[in-house]
């Protein structure tokens, strides 16, 4: 420092990652396991950092496109409006922003690596010009993306603002010992001017005040990536709240998707309670009438085989029944509805090929339609363990947990059990999620195996 009082040097603070960290990393500032550099250290030179600057430089310009555009637009289709031409200027402004909505995330898709799902298309009920324009005009996804050309320009002016001004300071001052010999050689400076007020002159040009602006300039460098990649991650809320699918319109595709799976999961069951009808007990009982025909013929002629051919068809009978009987427990059994999951549920384990417990804490029957679907994902998950899981023990616990019902249904078998691919766990897990239900696989080689099914209580 040249002359005049000392100056007090602030300490710059080095702030964590918020919550844009790498894939991958964890949360810690130190190295990894593998001798890597430390996160706040790599910040500077990894791709994350300066895709997300160039977000930032080129929001700005494209702020005030969209800025320009959705003012336009909507000043003149306002202004028109008290004539017909009004409407149609809106409508079209209107799809230009859905475009630009549309640019918007595939921007961030490719500096910010932000995955945003498509919003439901225009849903046109007829064909012609004023149909599309009532579509446009009564979408929320138009207005929003109108909404994101307003806001996203201020917000723009201030990121861009934030960031080039940071990234303008440190690095200039973590090269100052690279440059400060242009300030006595062409300035007539010893170094750089931080005061002057005419009698008083502060200037950074001893070696340790050099040292500590290079020191104050790696600081802010070091800074600067985790303050960028705050200011995208508002970005980020701002095209997934805007130009993304609404709650509303998400939850409307997903009941969609769920109406589907219950329809084919219906007609899954009527196709298999009619296969097993055609292929058992109808069978059955055609076969059963022509042995009574034949009987009848030979009741007068040998009426010792007539009594043979009677009995044989009494054992047809019983075992008709049996098949019926099985195939109305398959549908809904009698002593769900009598007694209660306990009884049904000890019911179904009693016909296991391996010892199963079972446990039910229920203060309460929960609905029928909800205690059916319990009944049949705990038999399915039994007859896996029958079949595939090699086990000498299984076990079904039933709670109730807040405004859940929560089955669990394990075995000490081998293990391996997956809810991927094709699998009949990928089925019931699709059946128990068009109600809204989870299910959840834990099956390590070697077993033991627990699979737990969730779904929402209705008493």
């Amino acid at each position: 420092m040249a002359i005049g009082y000392e100056s007090g040097h602030g300490r710059g603070q080095q702030y964590g990652p918020g919550d844009g960290r790498e894939p991958g990393h964890g949360p810690g500032a130190g190295g990894g396991s593998d001798g890597s550099l430390p996160a706040w250290l790599r910040a500077p030179f990894e791709g994350r950092t300066w895709r997300a600057y160039g977000y930032v430089l080129l929001s700005l310009p494209i702020g005030v496109v969209l800025f320009t555009y959705a003012v336009t637009v909507v000043s003149l289709g306002a202004g028109l409006l008290v004539t017909f031409l009004g409407v149609p200027v809106l409508a079209a402004g209107l799809m230009g922003c859905r475009g630009f909505g549309a640019l918007e995330r595939a921007r961030a898709r490719g500096l910010l690596g932000l995955e945003v799902a498509e919003p439901r298309p225009l849903r046109v009920r007829r064909s012609g010009v004023l149909p599309w324009m009532r579509a446009v005009l009564l979408s929320g996804t138009s207005w929003r993306a109108l909404l994101y050309a307003v806001v996203q320009f201020p917000w723009s002016v201030f990121s861009f603002v934030v960031a080039v001004s940071v990234w303008s300071v440190g690095l200039p001052l973590l090269t100052y010992p690279l440059w400060f010999w242009v300030f006595p050689m062409w300035a007539g400076r010893g170094g750089l001017q931080l005061y002057d007020d005419g009698h008083h002159r502060i200037l950074l040009d001893s070696p340790l005040e050099i040292l500590a602006t290079a020191g104050a300039g790696l600081v802010v460098t070091l800074v600067t990536p985790w303050l960028v990649r705050a200011l995208t991650a508002v970005d980020r809320g701002l095209v997934l709240g805007l130009l993304g699918p609404s709650r509303l319109s998400a939850r409307v595709v997903e009941l969609e998707a769920d109406r589907g799976a219950v329809v084919d999961t219906a007609a899954a069951d009527l196709r298999r309670i009619e296969r097993d009808l055609h292929d058992g007990a109808q069978a059955r009982l055609v076969s059963l009438a022509m042995d009574l025909g034949l009987a009848r013929e030979k009741l007068t002629e040998d009426p010792q085989a007539a009594a043979r051919m009677v009995d044989e068809a009494h054992g047809e009978v019983k075992t008709a029944l049996q098949e019926l009987r099985d195939l109305a427990r398959g549908i809904h059994p009698a002593v769900l509805t009598d007694r209660g999951l306990d009884a049904a549920l000890s019911s179904v384990a009693s016909r296991c090929t391996v010892p199963v417990s079972v446990a039910v804490d229920l203060q309460r029957r929960p609905a029928p339609a909800l205690e059916g679907i319990a009944y049949f994902t705990v038999s399915e998950l039994l007859q896996n363990v029958s079949k595939h899981s090699g086990a000498r023990s299984a076990s079904v616990d039933v709670w109730r947990a807040d405004d859940r019902l929560l089955l669990q249904v394990a075995d000490d078998g081998g293990g391996g059990a997956s809810a991927s691919g094709g699998s009949g766990l990928a089925g019931l897990a699709e059946r128990l999620g068009a109600v809204d239900g989870i299910l959840v696989v834990d099956s390590p080689a070697g077993g033991p195996t627990r699979v737990t099914a969730e779904l929402p209580w209705r008493g």
